[in-house]
């Protein structure tokens, strides 16, 4: 009120999906006239504080026989238009009943969630539907990238016929090194770090209707990214445009 901001009582242990730079620049949008340090000021004295990722977590099985595609990426993940580069990745999630595995497809223009699929099993029809959504929401022109890590999943003959079809150019990270799908990594820490690491997932139903919402309701549409000039992926396609 009166374009003044009101300080809370300490608050222990009090978490937030936002830093001292994401959080200033709501309060901007909200109205308010506030600087970045006294919002971290603030942060401080009410014990608001980022929450932290986990260490990361080798997930990929690459010891297999199946063909392995050159690494056509290279680690630049620029692009000036959509369309042009998409990346994929699947990722473990715990819940009560088992283990929940998700693969997503990432719009490296836009970072944008294009394709997911969830399961209770890691088996290569998961990359596929992911691949499959991401297809029919964007419809790439002939030559987009799609990079991956050397899992089987991406290596099996009937996903990369479907790449074929789609006439789409694979690639493929180098052995055991994580950081040639950053981008992709990046969301995996941020969905687990925002949603799945706060409670405990008693079934994988609940857990992929949290994704669901997670994606479509936040990621997608209102989540700022510093990479993308602290606007969301879906303000960003849309500014583009």
């Amino acid at each position: 009120r009166s374009g003044q901001m009101i300080a809370y009582r300490p608050v222990r242990k009090m978490g937030t999906t936002s830093g001292r730079p994401r959080m200033t620049m709501e309060l901007k949008e909200a109205g308010l006239d506030v600087g970045e340090r006294r919002v971290g000021r603030l942060m401080k004295l009410n014990g608001i504080r980022p929450v932290c990722t986990r260490r990361h977590r080798v997930t990929t099985d690459s010891r297999h026989s199946l063909g392995v595609a050159a690494n056509v990426l290279d680690g630049d993940f620029l692009t000036n238009a959509p369309n042009r580069k998409w990346a994929g990745d699947i990722s473990y999630i715990w819940t009560t009943e088992g283990w929940l595995y998700l693969a997503v497809v990432i719009d490296l223009f836009s970072r944008r969630v294009i394709g997911w699929a969830a399961s209770d099993r890691m088996k290569k029809d998961l990359a596929i539907r992911a691949l499959d959504m991401a297809v029919r929401l964007r419809d790439p022109s002939p030559g987009c990238i799609f990079h991956s890590d050397r899992g089987s999943q991406y290596c099996s003959h009937d996903f990369q016929k479907e790449m074929t079809e789609y006439r789409m150019m694979p690639s493929m990270s180098g052995r055991g090194n994580c950081f040639d799908n950053a981008a992709v990594e990046t969301f995996f820490k941020s969905l687990k770090a925002e949603l799945l690491w706060r409670q405990t997932w008693p079934t994988r139903q609940q857990a992929t209707a949290a994704i669901f919402q997670y994606v479509n309701g936040f990621y997608n549409p209102r989540r700022r990214h510093s990479y993308l000039g602290n606007i969301s992926p879906l303000a960003f396609e849309a500014k583009a445009a």
